[in-house]
């Protein structure tokens, strides 16, 4: 384990948490967009996308029995990757009466994308303060490696 493992794990975090802001500010700028995808001869409203994480470095328990010293320390806390952006598939389109717009159904009712504008804040606000912890964590790394070059002088 090299004095910089912290730091490429913290790097990692901040990497998925800013692909996770990215993806909650598509599905926010695309909250009206009744054509997005053109499916089976017709056009579909936008699909909320959702982020996946995963941890490089493997389940809890290994955690766990390197961190009480059962276990080798190496490959122990390898930082998060993103496995997937997924569309959410099971919310169904919300309906909306509007018979003047052009994608109105016969009965006047246009089908909006899947997105909650409440829902989307939410996990931004969690994507932010995850993003803010980790660069608090970096900067507490960065802090404690150049008081250990102090101690050379």
């Amino acid at each position: 384990m090299s004095i910089f493992h912290s730091i490429n794990t913290s790097a990692s975090a901040l990497t998925a948490q800013r692909l996770r802001m990215d993806v909650i500010s598509s599905n926010m700028a695309n909250i009206d967009t009744t054509r997005a995808k053109f499916v089976e001869g017709e056009w579909q409203p936008y699909r909320r996308k959702t982020v996946t994480l995963q941890s490089q470095g493997g389940q809890f328990s290994s955690f766990l029995n390197t961190a009480i010293g059962k276990a080798d320390r190496n490959g122990a806390g390898s930082g998060v990757k993103v496995t997937a952006v997924n569309e959410d598939n099971e919310t169904p389109f919300k309906l909306v009466f509007d018979p003047s717009h052009p994608d109105a159904n016969d009965a006047g009712y246009v089908e909006m994308p899947n997105v909650d504008p409440l829902r989307e804040m939410v996990d931004l606000i969690s994507a932010t303060r995850s993003y803010e912890a980790n660069v608090t964590a970096l900067n507490a790394n960065k802090s404690m490696l150049m008081k250990a070059l102090e101690i050379g002088k």
